[in-house]
């Protein structure tokens, strides 16, 4: 195909390029790749195809967001959108849905009763404009052009294709309006990119694109082998996540919201560095305000922010305290130090509860899933919890026997590393 990467976009948008004639140029992309300036082409076009989001001119500077690549446990935009709009960031935050082992934000936040995650552009941007932060799905006027690629890549198996990928994310965080960006890409067992080095590249990949498109950004690199916190489970992480927002969350949670968050302020010049904004963003978790523009958002998105005011309210709300929620306790059988948890496999079997959805059909029952007791570098003892299971049904044969052997107990003393393992940018 001779046409130009804009004719092409154009040509997905406006059904002037048959299903057939798009497969083939993804194959092409899939199979030679694109170079640099062609990539920022091709997430250029695809911003463009549908509506980009303008900002005021007096705090265009302060409209930011950060983008994951997924894993489990992995709560951070629900902690971090509130830190930052309480220092008095914008944060325009359009999400996914969980498919597979990785959850989404969206499904953890539709476990709140009555919060829409279906704002309208008009609608966000008020929003924004009025507390700081909005979360919600991609709408049917931004970035057309990835719904029907994306569609496309999906049942012709060109997903894993860097050029791909990076037009498909950081196009819909240009049309955001963004000044400033933070991409956290995971690597590890249980991360899209399983190997560090090519997460690496990926990371450069949306780094150039995102940068050549005028937006500051930057790339925290963080492992997902173990689950990120405790909880893994739509209901359950919106507990930690408010936990958190309390400064009560787990420490390496509160790590990856500190530095990403920190990142973003010194983009925005609020601060002078990184280090800055990350100590600032560990009071703001501590003195109340992030978690009262997390309240401002719930009660502006439709939820009650009177589900939150006692843990035994926030619990009954979520579905927690269900008479036909189920819970189940495993337990260690040696002494020792747990050396390594399987994020997979803790994912997988949460998915077979019902946490998450195989197909984008899939009905996600937002109470089941799991905490995990017992982290890693914790010394356990034979007859101590290793996790919590919480389930509707009886749980199938052999499943507490697979859970159990996510845990690793090593006989010494384990050291506990951060999870960040890179910052570019």
């Amino acid at each position: 195909m001779s046409a130009s990467i804009a004719d092409i976009v154009n040509g997905v948008v406006d059904g002037s390029l048959g299903d057939e004639q798009v497969i083939d140029w993804l194959r092409s992309v899939f199979e030679n790749g694109l170079d640099e300036k062609s990539t920022i082409t091709l997430t250029k076009s695809m911003r463009d195809s549908g509506r980009v989001l303008t900002w005021p001119k007096e705090w265009r500077h302060l409209v930011v967001d950060k983008h994951s690549t997924g894993g489990v446990g992995d709560k951070v935009s629900i902690v971090l959108a509130p830190a930052l709009a309480a220092y008095g960031l914008k944060v325009p935050m359009i999400s996914g849905r969980g498919l597979g082992h990785t959850g989404g934000t969206l499904d953890k936040l539709e476990s709140i009763p009555g919060f829409r995650v279906d704002l309208s552009i008009d609608e966000m941007q008020k929003q924004v404009e009025r507390i700081g932060l909005a979360m919600v799905g991609q709408t049917d006027s931004l970035v057309p052009a990835d719904r029907r690629m994306y569609a496309l890549r999906d049942v012709t198996g060109t997903v894993a294709s860097i050029p791909l990928i990076t037009s498909s994310i950081v196009s819909k965080k240009a049309a955001e309006g963004l000044s400033a960006l933070v991409l956290d890409v995971k690597h590890g067992k249980a991360a899209f990119m399983e190997e560090r080095d090519q997460a690496e590249v990926l990371a450069q990949s949306m780094a150039d694109a995102a940068n050549g498109m005028g937006i500051s950004t930057s790339v925290v690199l963080s492992t997902m082998d173990q689950p990120l916190g405790c909880a893994v489970g739509n209901a359950l992480e919106i507990v930690e996540s408010v936990e958190t927002l309390c400064g009560r969350g787990p420490h390496d949670l509160e790590e990856l919201v500190c530095v990403q968050a920190g990142i973003l302020l010194a983009a925005s010049g609020i601060v002078e560095d990184m280090e800055e904004g990350a100590l600032m963003i560990h009071n703001s978790l501590n003195d109340g305000s992030a978690f009262a523009k997390f309240l401002d958002m719930v009660e502006s998105q439709g939820g009650n922010r009177d589900d939150f005011a006692s843990d035994h309210s926030m619990l009954s709300s979520l579905g927690l305290l269900d008479g036909n929620l189920l819970s189940t306790e495993i337990y260690v059988e040696e002494n020792g130090w747990i050396n390594d948890i399987d994020a997979m496999s803790i994912a997988l079997a949460c998915l077979e509860l019902g946490s998450g959805r195989k197909t984008l059909t899939d009905t996600v029952d937002h109470a089941v899933g799991a905490i995990i007791e017992a982290q890693v570098g914790d010394e356990i003892e034979a007859g101590e919890p290793l996790i919590v299971i919480y389930h509707r049904n009886e749980l199938p044969d052999g499943f507490s026997e697979s859970i159990s052997s996510a845990f690793s107990v090593s006989p010494e003393s384990v050291s506990v590393e951060t999870r960040i393992t890179q910052i570019i940018g």
